[in-house]
């Protein structure tokens, strides 16, 4: 087990975020602020945050603890087999094990319910 926690944000935590919520912005400070801390934005997530609140993508992308997960080939082949929206299909990709990130990463997300049931873990960020 790897002692650096890996969060990937998820459509609605980067909306949450961009409306200046209290939890995200903490999560946000502490990625900058603390080692071992590391925050993603997938990409088809950060078009779904913009497309919900305009701006949003500009906001997350300008933070410089948050890592904008690009939609390369493996990502677009595991979002092409999702059946789930393109947002979902990538932060999903990105929160699995990988060489970087062997424990994988926990989702951030304002909207709990839809990670219910997913083989991922949560960080609800919601009321």
């Amino acid at each position: 087990m790897s002692d650096s926690l890996h969060i990937v944000l998820d459509d609605a935590a980067m909306v949450a975020a961009g409306q200046g919520d209290i939890l995200a912005s903490r999560l946000i400070h502490r990625a900058h602020a603390e080692a071992g801390w590391f925050l993603y934005a997938p990409a088809c997530a950060l078009v779904e945050a913009d497309r919900a609140r305009p701006g949003t993508a500009e906001h997350i992308a300008a933070l410089p603890g948050i890592t904008v997960l690009d939609l390369d080939l493996p990502a677009a082949l595991a979002v092409a087999r999702d059946t789930s929206a393109w947002a979902v299909a990538h932060t999903r990709y990105a929160a699995q094990p990988t060489p970087e990130r062997p424990d994988g990463a926990v989702v951030a997300t304002a909207a709990a319910d839809t990670w219910k049931g997913q083989a991922v873990r949560v960080l609800d960020l919601g009321p």
